[in-house]
């Protein structure tokens, strides 16, 4: 982190010191968790929904914090008062505190900033482009999802004086948090990948969240750059909000005038893993495989590809930023071979329809076999996709049909919000072993250890919060603890 002093955190937030902060204090870190202090950080004491940061001040102090950054004065055993600055809105000034570190980068390193948004693929696009710009420059990207008021700034804190690039994901659950995003870290360039579903009850429909993804468009300055994908519509039409240059990627024959990196001859091999042709515009291209798995991730190699040469970046070292990269993230299409056969590919940090279809048209094209190969047995466990609204119940049952239509042999519904789902394949057709119902985990859990065998392959997949992440590390896990081998 770039050290910062109490006088320049009390200048930038226009926070109060306690009377028992030394004014010689300076900050080397920043964290909301005190489990995470480590001497010398600054801890946000942040209201949470169910708990609160000023509670945890004692903790955070013994473990080595020498400032809180904290809404009310809060006491230790003693009666004195913590050191602290004194702030109305904690996680308003931590956006302020990364604002000023973004202006000094800019102003010190030319330092960019991209900010990457969409309904889906956010977290495996920043992971490729943090892996393509570290060829070249010191550069910054979040840790795991951090992409909300607090995770951007946690990615900023993680800057050093060196840093080059920050890449910056971007959610929202609502009209006016990109803006929010944007105007603190002021990015130039600007990615866009997909309008989908997802969140669609807190948006309050699918055309607030395109209006509220393309805040990122609308954000750019006349020297800024638009990555779009021309495939998603609803994308694709946001080139008219840009203040910036705009630059279209896809795929196939039919090319904008302004396209950018495109991909042709688009293949999967035998792993699941894409094979493209990325081409260049000014003619140069090279056929590439990517370490990723899924065909749907040809998108994010694509919007990875473009953000980069929009800051410059050769393409020959584009190319081999993304020669067989994989997920740097977990939970993301995440393959692990047991020992004794089995194939567990878990993709349950995240989930919602687009991103539902996808993982399963890679789980059917997986169990097809290859090069004469037989095919194998596939499983497809699948928890609850949160945050649908109204429409929850028609997109489940939507997912139990195309589970039965892909020929996915095996379907293991887990919890009741996902139960349409199970009741949807059962009308298709699937039923006796073929289609199982379970209320949680635990029963998941028993019934996958028992009946999954060498060769077969098991798909998890959810939303964060129906936690089957954690399963499919188990059974992954399972045989290598020689209990089913």
């Amino acid at each position: 982190m770039i050290e910062l002093s109490l006088t320049d955190l009390l200048d930038i937030t226009g926070g109060k010191a306690t009377a028992t902060a030394a004014s010689d204090t300076v900050i080397t870190s920043v964290t909301t968790d005190s489990r995470e202090v480590v001497p010398g950080a600054l801890f946000v004491a942040k209201p949470g929904e169910f708990s609160d940061g000023h509670a945890f001040i004692d903790r955070a102090r013994a473990a080595g914090a020498v400032l809180a950054l904290a809404e009310r004065v809060t006491y230790d055993e003693d009666r004195r008062e913590h050191p602290a600055v004194i702030v109305d809105d904690a996680v308003e000034a931590m956006g302020e505190i990364a604002a000023r570190i973004v202006a000094h980068l800019k102003e010190k390193n030319d330092a960019k900033v991209v900010g990457i948004t969409g309904s889906a693929g956010k977290t495996t696009t920043k992971d490729l482009l943090a892996g393509i710009l570290s060829q070249v420059a010191p550069t910054v990207s979040p840790i795991g999802s951090y992409n909300g008021e607090v995770g951007v700034p946690l990615t900023v804190f993680n800057a050093t004086e060196e840093t080059k690039y920050l890449v910056i994901e971007m959610g929202a659950t609502g009209i006016g948090h990109l803006t929010y995003l944007t105007d603190m870290v002021h990015p130039q360039v600007g990615v866009v990948l997909c309008v989908g579903t997802a969140h669609a009850g807190e948006f309050g429909g699918v055309e607030n969240i395109e209006k509220a993804k393309g805040e990122l468009v609308e954000a750019l300055d006349a020297d800024g750059i638009a990555i779009l994908n021309a495939e998603d519509p609803r994308v694709a039409r946001m080139d008219s909000r840009s203040g910036g240059a705009v630059r279209f990627f896809g795929t196939g024959s039919s090319k904008p005038e302004n396209a950018g990196v495109w991909a042709t001859d688009v293949a999967v091999n035998k792993h699941g893993q894409p094979e493209l042709t990325l081409e260049f515009p000014g003619g140069f291209s090279k056929r590439i495989t990517s370490g990723l798995l899924g065909r749907h991730h040809v998108t994010n190699i694509l919007a990875a590809a473009n953000a980069a040469l929009a800051l410059d970046v050769a393409p020959e070292l584009i190319c081999a930023g993304l020669e067989g990269r994989a997920a740097g993230s977990r939970w993301r299409m995440e393959r692990i071979e047991r020992p004794d056969g089995v194939s567990i590919i878990n993709d349950a940090y995240n989930a919602n329809p687009e991103s539902m279809r996808a993982a399963l048209v890679t789980l059917a094209e997986l169990g097809l076999g290859a090069d004469g190969a037989p095919g194998r047995r596939t499983w497809a466990v699948l928890g609850e996709m949160l945050e649908l609204g109204d429409d929850s119940i028609h997109q489940h049952d939507l997912l139990g049909r195309m589970v039965v239509r892909m020929n996915i042999k095996k379907l293991v519904v887990v919890g009741r919000g996902a139960k349409p789902a199970y009741n949807s394949a059962v009308l298709e057709g699937s039923w006796g072993d073929e289609a199982f119902y379970v209320e949680d985990v635990d029963e998941a859990r028993a019934l996958l250890q028992e009946q999954l065998q060498p060769g077969d392959i098991a798909l998890f997949k959810s939303s964060n919060g129906a936690g089957l992440r954690f399963l499919g590390d188990e059974i992954a896990a399972f045989a290598k603890e020689g209990d089913n081998a």
